[in-house]
């Protein structure tokens, strides 16, 4: 006889803390196959590698986050089939965190030094919306997935001329973050109230300053 175990918010929750511990402490395993791969190497001057090097640890740090919001969300979602939603799109959010963390050490990088505070502060934003309600928690990743395809269009212009390699990851993230949006505004997400789009343009602007040098 087959036994389904159902998982309550608690036992969420202590999950999400456990792949909290392996998203800033272990490098992320890819699903699909990196896009970079398929773009050729070309030379850049010290410049513009530490350059595109910011830029990516920043697009790193933004994977952190959204497996920290997601997670968050999951843990706390009323709904069966918004949790699964949430966790697919986590599973597709790992990818990006893989190309990202090859791509810097490509770059000779390395990730954020206060990835395990961007995680702590995002897995508390996901879970205080998810326990207003699923809709709500639904609104904030359309409202936060506008955001991200804003940004990487705005990376995908500073990236200097030869850096191929991250163009091609940052690309495919983006059309992604496009479908997750469109994904959870069919599934019954809602605009949220003025002040809170304004609020993650703020802080998303001071994660970007901090991470492109830490």
């Amino acid at each position: 006889m087959n036994v389904i175990r159902r998982y309550s918010p608690l036992d969420r929750l202590l999950i999400g803390f456990e792949h909290a511990l392996l998203t800033v402490s272990a490098p992320a395993v890819a699903g699909r196959p990196n896009p970079g791969d398929a773009a050729p190497r070309l030379p850049l001057d010290e410049d513009e590698r530490r350059h595109a090097a910011g830029l990516m640890r920043v697009n790193h740090t933004g994977e952190v986050c959204a497996q920290a919001l997601y997670d968050g969300q999951a843990a706390l979602a009323r709904n069966g089939d918004t949790r699964a939603y949430l966790q697919h799109a986590a599973a597709e959010e790992t990818d990006h965190l893989a190309w990202c963390g090859e791509r810097l050490r490509e770059l000779d990088s390395r990730p954020s030094l206060l990835n395990p505070l961007w995680y702590a502060g995002s897995f508390a934003l996901g879970a205080a919306a998810a326990a207003v309600g699923d809709r709500v928690s639904l609104g904030f990743v359309i409202e936060t997935e506008r955001q991200v395809e804003a940004h990487l269009a705005d990376h995908l212009a500073r990236l200097p001329a030869d850096d191929a390699r991250s163009r091609a990851i940052l690309a495919a993230m983006q059309a992604d973050e496009v479908r997750h949006a469109d994904h959870a505004l069919a599934r019954g997400g809602i605009a949220l109230p003025a002040p809170i789009p304004h609020l993650m343009r703020a802080a998303s602007a001071l994660m970007k300053a901090v991470a492109y040098r830490l």
